[in-house]
């Protein structure tokens, strides 16, 4: 058996790359995913290599940033989603530093990772059934990409930090002014639970926090500890100009909003992938979801999914916070909305994240994905919740206005979503 493949409980996935060489257009799968899955892989990326294949898209070379303009299109990543760290944190980390930071654009399901010295880009996307797939394409001036077989991926992004499936995490690290992470100083998993003063360690950041300092855009010199870690430098910082080659990137911003949502959904979805695989696994747990009044550890793992989609465990803002790019703008225009005008992707941002607090990621292929009977757990469950039936640490904090926003917004917004 080859060593380099990855097998996971019940789901495989596959780590693959995407390779800009010449030659007749191909599809290539190798043995990371059995072939009879990788017929279903419905993940944007690999929609849009399947529509390469065809002849159907081409991706256009950029003499001064290989195929990242041509990805933000074909992908519809928006380029005011922009973040930048600086950390040597990922695969190309002898390319990243404080002067070329790695540019991470996202939407609701696709994630590109660039660096202008880097020989390749770094792309991932969320396929409903199979969670997170990875790729890489080769920043080459070449007639057609093709798609192949990487291996490298899954080394990060299948780990303890990601719950044992193939996913995504934000980490927040101490960082020399070299970039290097200084992993003894400790390091903290980010996402809308983390309070702002522990985010952002290795990322520039622009935008303004009142009445809170965070870790971005500050460094660890060789004579400090972490204990003397100065956040105030780094914290309110509107404008990147001089600290790294913008002329070498697309934007100057590292959106301080965009980074809360991205940690907000790379953790969910990474919940929802495990919540799936553990529900095919155990079958009969899930045909008792809905009957049973024994807490099994099928229920137990919903009530985690429950309680991170609705917020209950976030760290409360100390004050408002705002962004530098048009990314709040962009997100919020998205939708869907209802007959009132409101959306789960509304942004509060003064005392929480999102003014209605129930994630927008509830639309998601992933999340509908899930098996029938769990999804009639969840929507029991908030249900109760959205009733005064459930006033439990984290949901008590919900008001009667909230809980009749909800409502309201779901049952008209989400199909299948009915409250009793």
């Amino acid at each position: 058996m080859d060593k380099h493949i990855h097998y996971f409980p019940l789901l495989l996935f596959t780590a693959a790359r995407l390779v800009a060489q010449g030659g007749h257009d191909t599809f290539e799968q190798r043995a990371d995913v059995h072939p009879s899955n990788v017929a279903k892989l419905k993940d944007p990326v690999t929609e849009l290599a399947r529509r390469m294949a065809a002849g159907k898209e081409k991706l256009t070379f950029d003499e001064q940033r290989g195929y990242l303009p041509a990805i933000l299109k074909a992908l519809h990543l928006p380029l005011s989603s922009q973040v930048l760290v600086f950390s040597k944190t990922s695969l190309q980390h002898k390319y990243i530093n404080p002067q070329t930071p790695r540019a991470i654009f996202f939407n609701d399901n696709v994630y590109a990772g660039f660096v202008p010295d880097g020989s390749l880009m770094e792309l991932s996307s969320i396929d409903p059934e199979h969670g997170a797939v990875f790729y890489t394409l080769d920043q080459l001036r070449g007639s057609i990409p093709h798609l192949v077989r990487g291996e490298d991926c899954l080394q990060c992004h299948a780990t303890p930090a990601t719950m044992g499936v193939p996913g995504h995490v934000i980490r927040s690290v101490f960082t020399r002014p070299d970039g290097t992470a200084v992993l003894r100083a400790g390091s903290f998993l980010s996402d809308h639970r983390s309070p702002i003063e522990e985010r952002w360690g290795g990322w520039y950041v622009t935008g303004k926090t009142e009445n809170g300092t965070h870790m971005g855009n500050a460094f660890l010199r060789e004579s400090e500890e972490n204990s003397g870690f100065n956040r105030n430098p780094g914290s309110n910082v509107t404008s990147l100009k001089g600290r790294f080659h913008a002329d070498r990137y697309l934007s100057e911003h590292s959106d301080l909003v965009a980074l809360m949502v991205l940690e907000h959904q790379a953790r969910l979805q990474n919940l929802i992938a495990l919540l799936r695989r553990e529900a095919l696994a155990e079958p009969e747990q899930v045909s008792l979801l809905n009957t049973s009044r024994v807490r099994s550890p099928l229920m137990e793992r919903c009530e985690e999914l429950l309680r991170y989609l609705l917020f209950a465990d976030e760290a409360a803002l100390k004050g408002p916070v705002s962004g530098t790019s048009t990314f709040t703008k962009d997100f919020q225009r998205l939708g869907p909305r209802d007959g009132k005008g409101r959306s789960l992707r509304d942004f509060d941002l003064k005392t929480r994240m999102f003014r209605y607090p129930c994630s927008y990621l509830i639309y998601s292929p992933a999340f509908e994905a899930l098996p029938s009977e769990v999804k009639t757990y969840l929507y029991r469950r908030m249900n109760e919740v959205f009733s005064d039936g459930d006033t439990s640490k984290g949901f008590a904090k919900l008001t009667k206005a909230d809980r009749t926003a909800l409502s309201e917004i779901l049952r008209e917004t989400k199909p299948g979503f009915r409250l009793k």
